[in-house]
């Protein structure tokens, strides 16, 4: 049977230790490297592709949404984990956006790690769970209102929520069950946790997609030319040039999004 592959990263060696010895006293479990930084661990990472890498939420120079990002654009099939020392909704919401498999503080006991890293390995998101969570809920309905504006300038390329997600995200946010959120839409638990996916899949293909944005305007001044205007020094770009730079940003989005879908 072949091994799973785990990297790991995290400044305290003897939590990085820990998880090695765990791993290691596991038949279907392989250590291919580690280091003490997100940085390096990029890098090495990149180099050699593990199945999962587990890496530190707290990283003085990369920090984990951060690495999941890059990790994720080099190499979509690396799965990622992130340890942090506590639950903190706004750091795991900015995990979840960056496509992150699951965040688990460094106190989860050693089977359900373990366990946790077999589900990850087989393509699971256990991250998905935290979106029933009352203040990342809340947080996820802001995003997708605080994007709207955005859309509409981009054509409404990015990804919205349907009126179901809707509703299940407000429920979660107004501190209810699952069991109570299934019941007060009249579907069952297994369509609540599948708009649960689907709006995950959706917040990672945004902020995608969002960095794409974000370049492009970068980019967007090294096409300007100078003119002389009334005397004056006037940065310009051509109708032409400016609908063909549109053109393509919105190629590279729609090719984004499918590859996301």
């Amino acid at each position: 049977m072949e091994k799973i592959k785990v990297f790991l990263s995290d400044p305290q060696v003897l939590f990085r230790e820990g998880i090695h010895f765990i791993l290691s006293g596991e038949d279907d479990f392989e250590v291919t490297g580690e280091t003490t930084s997100n940085e390096e661990a990029l890098t090495l990472i990149e180099a050699n592709p593990p199945n999962i890498a587990i890496l530190s939420m707290q990283d003085k120079k990369s920090g984990g949404p951060e690495t999941t990002r890059l990790i994720k654009r080099s190499q979509p099939s690396v799965a990622v984990i992130l340890t942090m020392e506590k639950e903190e909704e706004e750091k795991i919401f900015e995990a979840i956006k960056s496509g992150v498999s699951t965040c688990q503080t460094k106190d989860t006991e050693p089977e359900q790690l373990l366990d946790i890293i077999r589900l990850v390995s087989q393509g699971n998101f256990p991250i998905v769970e935290e979106l029933m969570v009352p203040g990342v809920a809340g947080m996820t309905l802001a995003e997708f209102e605080n994007l709207n504006a955005l859309n509409e300038q981009m054509g409404n390329l990015l990804a919205g929520l349907t009126q179901k997600e809707t509703q299940v995200l407000s429920s979660f946010a107004a501190d209810n069950s699952i069991e109570q959120v299934a019941a007060k839409l009249g579907i069952n638990e297994d369509t609540v946790r599948h708009q649960l996916s689907q709006i995950l899949n959706k917040l990672v293909a945004n902020d995608r997609a969002e960095a794409v944005i974000e370049a492009a305007q970068r980019s967007l001044p090294t096409m300007l030319r100078s003119s002389l205007k009334n005397g004056k020094s006037v940065e310009y770009v051509t109708r032409t040039e400016f609908n063909e730079f549109k053109d393509h940003l919105m190629e590279r989005l729609k090719s984004l999004l499918g590859e996301l879908a």
